[in-house]
């Protein structure tokens, strides 16, 4: 007898090995910075993404259904594109850094997918339509993007707390300085954290990496605030036009379904505020004052409201939506 695990379960167990260890090497790397570890790590993720998409073709072809119209399938499909989106950016912007805690997250969220696994089902026949090959991958490709835009958002707020944290240590030693002690090493820490502020947004943390604070030195490999703060705009303005179309072709969607493009259904509703919170973010970081650790606060927020509109409404609203999984 053959029992040879199919394809596509094959390929979902590679994934998913690829992406523990890859995020456990590139945890590794956002501690050490050790070079090694980025070159193993990089290819592991890559080598998972690949393995992953190839997983959701193969599902479509071994069983003539489409994968995302599940929770199983889209669960994938997420953690692909949150990969793949990171991907991306680390090659156009070197954030391999950040890539433990993304592809984590990715890893967790396709193990959770493989908990709704229930096999082969046909759709049910609202869902039987070209339109899930085009609004779906497109939602959740927004999502993914968002999820992204949250880890450098904490990753932003990690760096400019500690730099807080080192200031509050500085002033003091400011204080207590005297115009006899200005050759001391203290004193020259100080001067050398007046010289850094002109150039760059953590002063306090290059002074105390120049005075060998290791946390400091570490935090000072990371990449300046002002650049991670262009980068999660950057990401939220990949995932905001997609979630846009998304909303649109959804309601196309409806249209053809049910009949009327919108019914305020709670997966349209939670949608709509979804769209409109990244909207807001994008406005107010056209202004100075809200660009920095207002606009990263927003993107970690955003974390917990995109997962409720796509999980929330989904699993714990259930009965009241037309999107439930539970149907």
């Amino acid at each position: 007898m053959n029992h040879a695990m199919p394809l596509d379960q094959v390929l979902m167990v590679i994934a998913l090995s690829t992406y523990v260890i890859g995020s456990l090497v590139l945890v590794m790397y956002f501690f050490s910075r050790e070079e090694w570890q980025r070159n193993l790590g990089a290819p592991l993720v890559i080598a998972g993404c690949v393995a992953q998409f190839a997983q959701l073709v193969a599902r479509y072809e071994l069983t003539g259904v489409w994968p995302l119209l599940n929770l199983y399938g889209s669960l994938s499909f997420f953690s692909a594109m949150s990969v793949l989106i990171f991907i991306l950016f680390a090659f156009r912007y070197r954030l391999w850094f950040a890539g433990g805690f993304v592809v984590a997250i990715a890893a967790l969220f396709l193990a959770y997918g493989l908990t709704w696994n229930e096999g082969t089902l046909p759709a049910v026949p609202s869902l039987q339509s070209y339109w899930a090959k085009i609004h779906v991958p497109i939602v959740v490709s927004s999502y993914a993007a968002f999820t992204v835009a949250a880890v450098l958002s904490a990753l932003y707020l990690l760096k400019y707390y500690f730099d807080r944290s080192f200031q509050a240590r500085l002033e003091p030693a400011a204080a207590l300085a005297t115009p006899t002690s200005i050759t001391t090493s203290s004193q020259m820490t100080i001067q050398s954290a007046v010289q850094i502020r002109v150039r760059r947004d953590t002063p306090a943390i290059e002074a105390a990496a120049e005075s060998g604070n290791i946390v400091a030195r570490w935090l000072s490999t990371l990449p300046a605030l002002a650049q991670i703060d262009v980068l999660i705009y950057r990401v939220v303005a990949v995932g905001l036009p997609l979630l846009t179309v998304g909303i649109i072709t959804g309601a196309w969607w409806a249209k053809e379904a049910w009949g009327a493009y919108w019914q305020w259904d709670p997966k349209e509703t939670a949608a709509l505020a979804l769209w409109i919170f990244y909207a807001i973010y994008m406005h107010l970081h056209t202004r100075n004052a809200w660009r920095g650790v207002r606009s990263a606060w927003l993107g970690v927020w955003g974390l917990p409201l995109m997962l409720f509109v796509y999980l929330g409404v989904n699993i714990v609203i259930g009965n009241g939506s037309q999107h439930s999984y539970k149907l």
